[in-house]
């Protein structure tokens, strides 16, 4: 008895500290894992890495990935770790050479999953799983790369249709390979994955506003942004008196990056 009340307060704990860590409870297999969202780790941890990493870094995509089926769930968090790693380069580098080697990292990392000799990272090993999987096309991982490699010089899109550019190469991108993963091939379901992955990325960029601002930077397009600082210079003019040789207009305004955010918000241009 004493035994087995040992073993019942040993599980309690191990489950307990298994929720902290944000994995599934120890026993939590079989048709139990798949209620609760999560698949059993594979030999490695590589399904269990991928998952962590969304779920730190990609909530909301992470709690997606758990509403498709069991079977392709892995698969969905191995492409969303991907997308991850990629989108993180950028802001975890101080020179873009270092961003440029990771980036053909990634590159020469999807010609071996494709050659069948990926790299021995969690992620690539994932990939290479879901690729064999599902025959996912490889042009769409190459499009995603070489999109996060152009954004790697930091500056902000010039219109619209630079930032949509962006997001379909990135988001579109990634949805159609979800698309693929998934076993939908067909014309019309592409077209709405590429809308709502120009509308992912434009609210995403609308989204980021206030972390690039504590960066001293604006990564809204600037042919809107331009209509709003206008706008926020003529207003200054006005309290002056029209004075246009007035010292406060030579002035960088504090709260143009707010006003930029509020403006786009509120589709007030």
């Amino acid at each position: 008895m004493a035994a087995a009340a040992i073993a019942r307060s040993g599980q309690r704990m191990a489950r307990v500290a298994a929720a902290r860590r944000g994995g599934p409870p120890p026993g939590l297999v079989g048709g139990r894992a798949a209620a609760a969202g999560w698949s059993r780790p594979e030999p490695g941890g590589e399904v269990q890495y991928c998952a962590e990493l969304v779920r730190k870094r990609d909530y909301e995509g992470f709690l997606c990935s758990l509403l498709l089926p069991v079977e392709s769930r892995t698969s969905a968090f191995a492409l969303r770790a991907f997308n991850v790693e990629l989108a993180q380069i950028k802001d975890s580098i101080t020179q873009k050479t270092t961003g440029l080697m990771r980036m053909q990292f990634w590159r020469d990392a999807v010609e071996g999953i494709y050659c069948d000799n990926p790299p021995h990272q969690p992620i690539a090993t994932e990939l290479w799983r879901a690729v064999k999987r599902h025959n996912l096309t490889k042009m769409w991982f190459m499009k995603i790369i070489d999109e996060r490699e152009k954004n790697l010089d930091d500056r902000a899109y010039r219109n619209i249709q630079e930032l949509e550019k962006y997001a379909e190469n990135t988001q579109s991108a990634l949805l159609y390979l979800t698309l693929e993963m998934l076993g939908v091939r067909d014309v019309h379901a592409d077209h709405a994955a590429s809308h709502i992955g120009k509308a992912q990325g434009i609210v995403t960029c609308l989204r980021a506003t206030p972390y690039h601002c504590t960066r001293q930077k604006v990564f809204l397009p600037m042919d809107v942004c331009m209509l709003v600082a206008l706008d926020d210079y003529l207003c200054n003019v006005r309290k002056v008196d029209f004075n246009i040789f007035h010292p406060s207009l030579q002035r960088k305004s504090a709260l143009l990056p707010l006003h930029l955010y509020i403006r786009s918000w509120k589709k007030i241009y």
